[in-house]
Parts: structure tokens; C-alpha cells; sequence
């Protein structure tokens, strides 16, 4: 019997042990913080897919604004840059750009010494790197970035440049250049400590390649009979619709490209980014087709595609700290300016087969400009951020560019350029077996 009632009483202190923990209030702070780690990297990898997919929106539009007999040749460098890209981001670029000024060797070899992290170390898949997402995420995302730099100046030059020189320049500005100068601001470095402003990359991408791409087109020189008699002589595309498919994939890559940006799923930060983004980018396409309608007579589709690219890196910048109305503006007068700058460059005689300098340059200096003016920030802050990216980025291409040019050589024959880089270079026709009439 005593036994029996030892049994009992202990049978009855554990099921009141367990009542009591039942009774107990969840701890829903704590899995808050797991279930927000989760979704947090999740749209992180998302959105490093989406700027992934960016890659082939640039092959498809630089290739519809060129000539057919370099699209081998186009679609060929648009596949290698960011695979330049990605391999040097990961052995150097990423530890050159996050350590902020501290960048001087050893820090500079990759990882914390050389290459990725093993499978063992642990800091690489939890949340020791940062609070709100891993190591690995932020490196995954962060890499489609540099690779995305560095194809801004593949249209610039495009038709003209010998591939193993536009390899060549790829290989030095990705690896040194992108992460030095993006370690001042994304990496804590000393734009960051003036209060310095931008979201995904107005100028810590797009004029970064920008200066690139102006750099390289001034080098190079224009296209064979681009300019005649002191006249601009328009070089048409040969497939708009190539063309205007890959602008709507790079406007839906940019819903990676800025949401993602806030590093962070809460839907109050990255709704108000994609709103902002999105009404950016429309109102550049309305902005671009007033504009070329009024100027050209005639409303211009590639005037309109780069109208929608336009507002879209204007607002790469300020997305996350202007209002809608302001958005609106910020994209308006971005499709204004990418049209009378292209004319511009025509003017003076700087060949850009596809507007980038134009687009990511011209339109990345504005939306970085149009923090301070829109936002909370100071004006002669962002006016000093532009000025130092330009000050070290276009001399810094324009040496490359031109060392290049006086050693292994930058400019294909004027026969391989007659006859097409595709057949010049590769080999190889993208449209092999069809036969071009003209009229003679």
C-alpha cells in the first residue's frame, strides 16, 4: 500500500508539473526572432536570384541594340562577366569591401585569409555574422551586385573591343576597384561615418560602372562611320524586341535588387521599397516618352526602354527614405534627363551603342543627388559621395583602359569590325544559315 500511495503522489506531481508549464505563457518573442531569422534569409537568397536573373536582361538588351553580327560576341561577355565577378568577389572582393577602411593586407585575400569558409565553421551558417541574417546570405547576395557592375560597361563598348581586353579590364575593376570604393560606405568606411546615403547602389553600383563604361567609350573611340561629316549617324538595332524582353526582366530583377537591400523580410521596410521602385520606374517610362516624343517628333521605343532603366537606377538610391509623390518625381525627371543626356553624348561624339552611361552614370548621380533633396539627408554629403566615386573610378578606368590599349591592344581591326566581332572573335554566327539581303 505504500508503495502504491509513493506511486500515486508522484504520478500526481508530474502531471501538475506539466499543467503548470501548459498554463504558462508561450514564448512568442523568442520564436518571433527564429521565425524572422528564417524569412529574412529567405528573401535575401530570393532576391540574390532575382539580380541573378539581371544577368540575362543586360544580354538580351545589349544585344537587340547592337548589330546582328556581334551578338555572339555580346551574349558571349555577358555570360563570362559575372562569372569574373562571382570568383573574385569570393577570393578577395568581399573581405576588401566589408572590413569598411580597414582593407590593407592580410585582410584582402577572401574570408578571413583565402576563399569561402568550410562546411565546419560554424559562423558561416548561423547568425554570428550578423544578427538579422548569415554570412553566406549576405555574401550570396552581395556577389550578384559586383557582377552587375561590371556588366554596365560591356554595352558601352560594345561592337569594338577586343575580348580578352574587355576580360582583362572586367577582371582588374571588379576584383580592386568595385569592392575599394564600395568598402566606404557598405562597408562602414568613411562615407558611412558622414552620413552618406545609398540603399542598393545608385552610385556604389551603377555609376561606379558608369565611370567604367565612360572611360572605355572615350579610349575606344566611336564605331566606324558613326559620325560622318561632324553628324551623328544612327546604327540601329537589329531586335528591339530582344531588346524590350530584357528590360522587363531587369525591371523584374530590380524588385531583387532594392528589396533585398534591406536586408530584412519585414514587410513595412520592403513594401515600402517595391512601391517605390516600381512607381519610379513607370513614371521614367512616361518621363522618356514625352520627352522623345516632344524632342524627336516621334515617340523613340529605345528612348522609352531606358526611360523604365532610368528611374529604376534613380530610385536605387533613395528608396527606402522618400514618399511615393516623391518616387514619382525622382523617375520622372530621370526619363527626362536619360534622353537629352543620349543626345548629349551624341553631340559630343561618344559612342554608347546602348545609352549605359547614360543610364546608370547620368541616372545614378541624380538618384543619388535626390536623397538629400527628397530625403532626410544632407545635400553636400551625397554631392561629396558622387564627386569621390567619380574622382577615383574614371581616372582609375581610364589608366586601365588605356595601359591596356598600349600592350596587349583594346580596338579590333577595322576588317573584324566591318565583318562583326562574331565571326571575328568566336567564330561563330548567332543567326547562322540566314542570309542578310541589302539593297544595292
Amino acid at each position: 500500500m505504500k508503495k502504491i500511495l509513493t506511486i500515486t503522489a508522484t504520478l500526481l506531481l508530474c502531471a501538475t508539473s506539466v499543467m503548470a508549464q501548459d498554463l504558462k505563457a508561450p514564448d512568442y518573442a523568442s520564436d518571433f526572432v527564429g521565425v524572422n531569422f528564417t524569412f529574412t534569409n529567405i528573401w535575401i537568397m530570393l532576391c540574390a536570384l532575382l539580380v541573378f536573373i539581371m544577368g540575362l536582361g543586360f544580354a538580351l538588351l545589349e544585344s537587340g541594340l547592337t548589330r546582328a553580327k556581334n551578338t555572339t560576341n555580346i551574349l558571349f561577355k555577358n555570360l563570362v562577366t559575372p562569372a569574373i565577378g562571382v570568383t573574385t568577389y569570393a577570393l578577395l572582393g568581399f573581405n576588401l569591401m566589408y572590413p569598411g577602411d580597414a582593407w590593407i593586407i592580410p585582410n584582402v585575400l577572401g574570408f578571413g585569409g583565402f576563399g569561402l569558409p568550410g562546411i565546419g565553421d560554424d559562423a558561416s551558417f548561423t547568425a554570428a555574422y550578423n544578427p538579422g541574417y548569415t554570412y553566406l546570405s549576405d555574401f550570396l547576395f552581395q556577389s550578384m551586385f559586383a557582377a552587375t557592375a561590371a556588366t554596365i560597361v560591356s554595352g558601352a563598348v560594345a561592337e569594338r573591343i577586343k575580348l580578352h581586353a574587355y576580360l582583362v579590364f572586367t577582371l582588374i575593376y571588379v576584383a580592386f576597384v568595385y569592392p575599394f570604393v564600395g568598402s566606404w560606405n557598405w562597408g562602414g568606411g568613411w562615407l558611412d561615418a558622414r552620413g552618406f546615403h545609398d540603399l542598393a547602389g545608385s552610385t556604389l553600383v551603377h555609376s561606379v560602372g558608369g565611370w567604367g563604361a565612360l572611360a572605355g567609350a572615350i579610349v575606344l573611340g566611336p564605331r566606324l562611320g558613326r559620325y560622318i561629316g561632324g553628324k551623328a549617324k544612327a546604327v540601329p538595332g537589329h531586335n528591339l524586341t530582344f531588346a524590350t524582353i530584357g528590360v522587363f526582366i531587369l525591371w523584374f530583377g530590380w524588385w531583387g535588387f532594392n528589396g533585398g537591400s534591406a536586408l530584412s523580410s519585414s514587410p513595412k521596410d520592403t513594401a515600402w521599397i517595391l512601391v517605390t521602385t516600381n512607381i519610379a520606374c513607370v513614371c521614367g517610362i512616361l518621363g522618356a516618352m514625352l520627352t522623345s516624343w516632344f524632342v524627336q517628333k516621334k515617340p523613340d521605343l529605345t528612348m522609352v526602354l531606358n526611360g523604365a532603366l532610368a528611374g529604376l537606377v534613380a530610385i536605387t538610391a533613395p528608396a527606402d527614405v522618400v514618399s511615393v509623390p516623391a518616387a514619382a518625381i525622382i523617375g520622372a525627371i530621370a526619363g527626362i534627363l536619360v534622353v537629352f543626356s543620349v543626345l548629349f553624348f551624341d553631340k559630343v561624339k561618344i559612342d554608347d551603342p546602348v545609352g549605359a552611361i547614360s543610364v546608370h552614370l547620368v541616372c545614378g548621380i541624380w538618384g543619388t543627388i535626390a536623397v538629400g533633396i527628397f530625403g532626410e539627408f544632407s545635400i553636400l554629403t551625397q554631392l561629396i559621395g558622387v564627386l569621390a566615386y567619380g574622382a577615383v573610378c574614371f581616372p582609375v578606368a581610364f589608366a586601365i583602359f588605356f595601359a591596356i590599349k598600349k600592350t596587349i591592344g583594346l580596338r579590333v581591326s577595322e576588317r573584324e569590325e566591318l565583318r562583326g566581332l562574331d565571326l571575328g572573335e568566336h567564330g561563330q554566327e548567332a543567326y547562322n544559315g540566314f542570309q542578310i539581303f541589302t539593297n544595292t
